[in-house]
């Protein structure tokens, strides 16, 4: 993905992207990437974790910290991260158990200085069969950043996989050939950097580190 050098006095933003499905090269999974590539060319250092690396994630076991390979890369991603973009599909109403396996285990961030998504954008992506579920599972992953510290992002990427076909008929294409969605997924992108370039992740983490006021609620 390509990069361009931070404004002086910034350091290269690093933005995560969470979100797939089992199925290689889902919807979901390409829409999460794609911001991601967008925020690259604005400046970003970007890192993924799609379908494949969320089910290499085991079930999300808060009473051992013991823990494989996988989630450790996870945490360790998060832990670095100024911004991050969720994708899930809309199961039942709501998000998938494989993202919010991955959302749960943040909580290994709890007593960090800067836990969970604190003062961090964090773009949301949807995509299910009809609009009430868009906006429904989109009020939900909203929610769940609220609860994470996080703050998301104005616009959300919602897309109605029935109504719409961002990537055309191609499959395994990876240009949105929807122009309202590609101004979505730029937008969105747009919103992230902005705050990601502000060190407004970081100032919080200085200022909880200053008043030990960290709360592990």
């Amino acid at each position: 993905m390509a990069e361009r050098d931070p404004p002086p006095g910034r350091k290269t933003p690093i933005i995560v992207g969470i979100g797939g499905t089992t199925r290689a090269g889902s919807t979901t999974e390409r829409l999460v990437a794609a911001v991601l590539s967008s925020c690259a060319e604005m400046g970003a250092q970007t890192h993924m974790f799609g379908g494949d690396a969320l089910l290499a994630l085991p079930h999300y076991e808060p009473e051992t910290s013991g823990r494989n390979a996988a989630q450790r890369a996870f945490i360790d991603a998060v832990r670095t991260a100024d911004g991050f973009v969720l994708g899930t599909p809309g199961y039942h109403g709501s998000v998938s158990a494989l993202v919010k396996n991955a959302i749960d285990l943040i909580d290994d961030t709890r007593t960090d200085t800067r836990a969970y998504f604190d003062g961090c954008p964090v773009g949301l992506v949807v995509t299910a069969a009809g609009w009430q579920a868009t906006g429904v599972v989109m009020s939900a992953f909203r929610d769940i950043v609220h609860a994470l510290r996080g703050w998301p992002t104005p616009l959300g990427v919602a897309v109605n996989a029935i109504a719409q076909r961002p990537f055309g008929d191609d499959a395994a294409g990876g240009e949105i050939v929807d122009p309202a969605i590609a101004e979505q997924v730029t937008g969105q992108a747009r919103q992230i950097m902005a705050l990601a370039q502000s060190g407004y992740a970081q100032r919080v983490a200085e200022m909880i580190a200053q008043t030990g006021t960290a709360s592990t609620a």
